[in-house]
């Protein structure tokens, strides 16, 4: 049967033609439901409908040995009839979705309010203005036509930034999506598969794959379609994917032949025919029913649209770009329904609600004081009655005080805040990209910057993985580097290099380098290709001992598995007897090795003592120079009786060693250097490997991750399991405390080893921070420790799919050194936030006191509320623009991680900002009451209804710009630093801002006119104005010389204690199960009460402002919101009240759609996110 050529096939089924889908000798569906058998059931049912494998080969008109001729036509057909091997995208969100999306934010729902309302009072006119004199016109009088005129501009300000925001940000998700769908094809397309065609195994693409085709499969891959084994050695697969079922599966062509896809191969190998691809494979079934099918999903949303547009977007439970986002939720603990935000996002939320409560009681009281003024003026000092013509004219000027107040508000809540995050994330991860670093989840960036450990592995990403052989043990010799041939005895290396030619993956080659002058590529096992590198080096070929001895002829193979940790093959010599060549890890081979060739090639007796000396000997020092060393033996068999090979036990002992080689994986050069900039930075790096203990050690000090005579721990996995788990066998945190801070290099581990440790540190509550750590990984086995890590780095070259799902950064280069960058970044983001805020606050202090102040005493705001919104508007959002984008330096990792629960405006920041806010405040009312008489003009105060704009507010305005101009350039620079010019011409945005707003400021005062309230300045004036915003530099050097020790009240109100801030029920937050809804609820109870006991204890003002953990409300507030919107679509309810929305996110089903959207990053503290 195997002999038969595809025109045997083609002649034999041309009968077959017209009865069966198009010629083949079954349809989709029967082998769909094929597919679904498992076991004995299925080999009796490929028995009696089939004929067995061969007889399925037939119908699918393919040859088990030569596989599809490879006919374009026959391929397309095949295409057509059985579907393409590729699962169909989930549409991306549409541009107007994310928009939506974006408009969630509070900061922007309190402005869009805000905006709305100056708005509808900007188009307010009552009518009636007659009998102005009559009703007494108050003082302040109604607002000039230029203010009535451009009343509307300050509402459609707010309303342009608002959209400028959301803008903004939806572009961003949509370019990243955009971004990453790009990676996601670029990643599938260079995914290949081993296949045969016209008796020649190539690689193809996966998605090239149709059904018939004979695919070669073998240890480590994941299998790329539904298909039947058809001859196998020692195959076990990991269906954990599909079935959940963590113990691997032996399949065999007789007992369990059938392979799904996405399953992975953990040991053996074999060949197998295609029977199902694409959408009809096991998990393209699963994908399906999850919603990423896209006519699935056009069903599910015409059912959705009806109910609720919008919730078509919260329905899938998949996230768009992410695949596999529906895993990704099970990455914090199942009973929380949503996931927190990132640290910084909290801490935002937190601040930018406070400022708008401040913004609201100061409006509100700037409101009541001109409404009891104009009250107390007009009706008890002047003594006149109401009269009911006159009403309108009231009317209109409590709508005035009204304005104002609102004026106040919105100059109050910073709204170029979320623009400034949108801003820096979005320029940090484009810039990201060039480092190396794919950011997959926004927010990882920036929990980067708070990291205080990463567990990395070893192999590929400390180290070149790039296997080279530099030392062996050969011949009772030991070469420190790869000797002669000619030294070696005869016999000894034909045995050596048969063995090494013979028992590896014949998948795994040495190919010629890409490029002139490169290092010849690897491909397949790295180890293997090391030792057929010194098969090489030996100035030999392994390719015509595979061609004499091809695949098919190996008599048996014992696969390497982590049990075994050896290979052996099995092969019959000419005369009838048989040969087993061994190799695996040299410790556990030379435990089995009775005999070892001598220096002429002949086996000597090799004794228990000379073994102990071998490894004190050769081993150890091998191992000590960080080298793996691997044993190669063998071992002969007579032809009768023949052995029991399934009897392992007797057959792999008593072997014959030849040689013991040291393969070399070499620290990548620029390795050392990054891990000590992470050590100056304050973050440990921990390595974890399946490296013996030696090795490892040896590695870890090549790379500085540990240094001779520090205290430290290096342990293996058993040691390890052997100090955390109590009598019984579980992990105890307590136990694990004692461990990790000390660990340094955690040798011969297992998967479940790494997720340990990675989740001890985790859930630690040694420290008074909580740590942040960053795991990488590249193994299928990482999936579980880097969806646990706060930032999983999965490894793009290396990296299998599995990995690369569960992480939050893909490093495209597989470089340590990128992992630093990606700190850098993290730090940045943070240190950009924090400059604008500084900047920001400074101007809003300054901006509400001035409107609060000049509103209470001259009954008008000395600066006019267009005025306002320019100084609002563009000093916020260019300022974002030019703060956020400053590149980051070498400097951000000298400094120790900030933690979760510092305040994010340190004590030094309030200080430049109070010290700033006094400068500002005394020259602005210097100017406001003795302007006049110091630049010898006329007063604007008090100046009578519908004047021009005066010179005297004019210079006022801009004197104000003009400071800000200057205190940007100081607010550069958030840690004390005296040279605020430090590198400013790196960062060719700041500049053209700044040269920008001068210019526009110049235009605004000289031809702005009526609307902008300006009168055209003389040079002399200008240059006035100029000078006094210089002084805001010179300023800024004496607030640095101010130490900071001097203001205990500021220090104080800008520390959190750990203890005191925190709740007793957010302690426990991780054991604790309480519905979330729930717990907002009580927390609002618990923070009233607390609020009004710390009222009367002390006065908050201060520490309000600064971190205000007082008011987690704030965070709760925002969450609440984003939740109740999230569940008011799932669950269709128009106004949810608490119980419907804890019945919605309590119920499985929309839990999924609650969480989908959520980003990454939690804390274990909820107060402090």
């Amino acid at each position: 049967m195997g002999d038969m050529s595809n025109s045997d096939f083609y002649a034999k089924n041309q009968r077959n033609e017209d009865n069966h889908a198009a010629g083949f000798g079954c349809s989709v569906m029967e082998l769909r439901s094929l597919m679904e058998l498992r076991g004995t059931e299925a080999v009796v049912k490929l028995q009696e409908d089939y004929g067995a494998v061969e007889g399925l080969c037939k119908r699918l008109k393919t040859s088990p040995t030569e596989g599809l001729a490879g006919v374009q036509t026959d391929l397309d057909k095949r295409r057509e009839l059985f579907g393409k091997n590729l699962i169909p995208p989930k549409k991306p969100k549409t541009f107007l979705q994310l928009v939506w999306e974006a408009l969630q934010d509070v900061t922007l729902i309190i402005l869009e309010i805000a905006a709305l309302i100056s708005l509808g009072l900007s188009f307010y006119h009552p009518p009636g203005q007659t009998g102005g004199d009559a009703c007494g016109a108050a003082a302040g009088g109604v607002e000039d036509e230029g203010e009535a005129d451009a009343g509307w501009i300050e509402g459609a300000a707010i309303l342009l930034s608002v959209v400028c925001v959301v803008l903004v940000t939806a572009f961003n998700d949509w370019s990243k999506e955009k971004q990453f769908r790009g990676l996601q094809s670029r990643i599938e397309q260079e995914q290949k598969f081993q296949v045969v065609r016209g008796s020649q195994v190539i690689q193809l693409p996966v998605a090239d794959i149709v059904v018939g085709d004979i695919a070669q499969i073998k240890y480590g891959d994941l299998l790329p379609a539904d298909g039947v084994l058809i001859q196998g050695n020692d195959l076990k697969i990991d269906e954990s994917s599909l079935t959940g079922e963590s113990d691997h599966v032996k399949k065999s062509a007789d007992k369990d032949p059938m392979l799904l896809s996405g399953t992975h191969v953990m040991e053996g190998s074999g060949r197998m025919v295609v029977t199902a691809v694409g959408v009809n494979s096991q998990t393209g079934i699963i994908f399906t029913l999850l919603g990423a099918g896209v006519e699935e999903e056009e069903k599910k949303e015409k059912k959705v649209k009806k109910p609720d547009g919008a919730a078509a977007m919260e329905m899938q439970p998949l996230k768009s770009a992410e695949g596999g986002e529906a895993d990704e939720k099970e990455r914090k603990k199942v009973s929380a329904p949503k996931k927190e935000k990132s640290v910084l996002q909290g801490k935002l939320t937190k601040l930018a609600v406070q400022i708008g409560k401040a913004g609201l009681l100061m409006s509100a009281i700037t409101v009541i004081i001109l409404v009891l003024y104009f009250a107390i003026n007009n009706f008890v000092m002047e003594k006149r009655p109401w009269m009911t013509e006159c009403t309108p004219i009231y009317i209109q000027y409590f709508v005035k005080f009204f304005i104002i107040g609102v004026t106040v508000l919105v100059v109050a809540v910073p709204e170029g805040l979320p623009l400034a995050v949108t801003i820096s994330l979005a320029y940090s991860v484009k810039k990201m990209m060039k480092d190396n670093n794919l950011v997959r989840h926004l927010d990882a960036c920036e929990t980067m910057g708070n990291a205080t450990a990463i567990c990395s592995d070893k192999t590929g990403t400390l180290t070149t993985n790039r296997m080279t052989a530099v030392q062996c043990y050969i011949g009772d010799v030991h070469y420190k580097e790869i000797p002669d041939p000619g030294v070696i005895p005869p016999r000894s290396l034909d045995l050596l290099i048969n063995a090494i030619s013979i028992n590896s993956a014949y998948t795994t080659k040495i190919l010629p380098p890409d490029k002139e002058g490169g290092l010849p590529k690897q491909v397949g096992n790295k180890t293997e290709c090391g030792l057929l590198g010194l098969v090489l080096d030996l100035k030999r070929d392994y390719q015509p001992i595979r061609n004499q001895i091809p695949e098919e002829k190996l008599y048996k193979v014992y696969t390497f598995n982590s049990v075994r940790k050896s290979m052996s093959t099995v092969i019959k010599l000419p005369e009838g007897s048989f040969r087993m060549y061994s190799k695996g890890a040299s410790e556990i081979v030379l435990k089995k090795c009775s005999h070892i060739l001598n220096e002429v090639g002949e086996a000597r007796v090799f004794r228990p003592r000379d073994k102990d000396e071998m490894v004190k000997k050769v081993i150890e020092p091998m191992a000590c120079d960080g080298l793996r060393t691997i044993c190669v033996a063998y071992r002969d068999f007579a032809s009768d009786p023949e052995p029991k090979w399934d009897d392992e036990n007797n057959i792999l002992t008593d072997l014959t060693a030849i040689c013991v080689v040291g393969i070399e994986d070499p620290v990548r050069p620029e390795v050392p250097d990054a891990i000590q900039k992470c050590q100056r930075a304050g973050i440990t790096v921990r390595m974890v490997t399946g490296d013996n203990i030696n090795t490892a050690r040896a590695i870890a000090i090549k790379c500085g991750i540990i240094h001779p005579g520090e205290d430290f721990l290096c342990i293996d996995g058993k040691e390890f399991n052997r100090r955390i788990r109590n009598e019984k066998g579980e992990v105890e945190q307590e136990r694990i405390d004692k461990v990790w801070p000390k660990l340094r290099v955690l040798a011969r581990s297992s998967p479940t080893d790494k997720h340990t440790l990675v989740k001890g540190i985790i859930d630690s509550t040694m420290a008074d921070q909580r740590q942040v750590v960053a795991v990488t990984g590249d193994g299928t086995n990482d999936g579980p420790a880097l969806k646990k890590a706060d930032v999983g780095f999965a490894m793009g070259i290396a990296g299998t799919d599995v990995a690369k799902e569960a992480s939050d950064i893909i490093l495209t280069d597989d470089n340590f050194s990128s992992i630093v960058k990606a700190v850098m970044w993290g730090r940045n983001v943070y240190d950009s936030i924090s400059k604008f805020l500084q900047f920001q606050l400074t101007v809003n202090v300054v901006a509400v006191i001035v409107a609060f102040t000049g509103a209470c005493i001259t009954q008008d705001s000395p600066l006019k509320a267009v005025q306002m919104l320019w100084v609002n508007l563009i000093m916020d959002t260019f300022a974002s623009l030019a703060l956020a984008t400053e590149p980051p330096t070498e400097a951000l990792l000298r400094r120790k991680p900030y933690g979760r629960n510092k305040p994010l405006i340190s004590s030094t920041m309030t200080k430049n900002i109070l010290g700033h806010a006094v400068y500002q405040l005394i020259l602005i009312f210097t100017l406001l009451f003795a302007g006049e008489k110091i630049f010898d003009i006329d007063s604007g105060r008090n100046a009578p209804l519908h004047s021009p704009p005066s010179e005297h507010y004019t210079i006022i305005f801009n004197t104000f710009v003009m400071m800000q101009l200057f205190n940007e350039i100081n607010a550069r620079k958030i840690h004390g630093e005296r040279n605020v010019f430090d590198g400013i011409f790196r960062n060719p945005i700041f500049c053209s801002i700044v040269f920008g707003t001068f210019a526009i400021q110049i235009v605004i005062v000289q031809f702005g006119g009526k609307p902008f309230s300006c009168q055209p300045l003389s040079l002399e004036k200008w240059l006035w104005c100029v000078f006094l915003g210089l002084g805001e530099l010179v300023w800024g050097q004496v607030i640095v010389t101010i130490p900071n020790s001097h203001l205990r009240f500021l220090r104080r109100a800008g520390q959190l204690t750990h203890k005191d801030e925190l709740p007793e029920e957010d302690v426990n937050e991780e054991n604790e199960e309480i519905d979330h809804a729930e717990r907002e609820l009580r927390r609002g109870q618990i923070l009233w009460f607390r609020g009004l006991n710390r009222i009367q204890t002390q006065i908050e003002v201060v520490n309000t402002f600064k971190s205000g953990t007082s008011f987690q409300g704030a965070g709760a507030l925002r969450r609440q919101s984003s939740t109740t919107s999230q569940n008011q679509d799932v669950t269709n309810v128009s106004s949810p009240s608490h119980v419907s929305l804890s019945n919605a996110l309590s119920s499985p089903t929309s839990t999924t759609a609650a969480t989908a959207p959520s980003t990454t990053g939690h804390s274990s503290c909820e107060c402090i996110p």
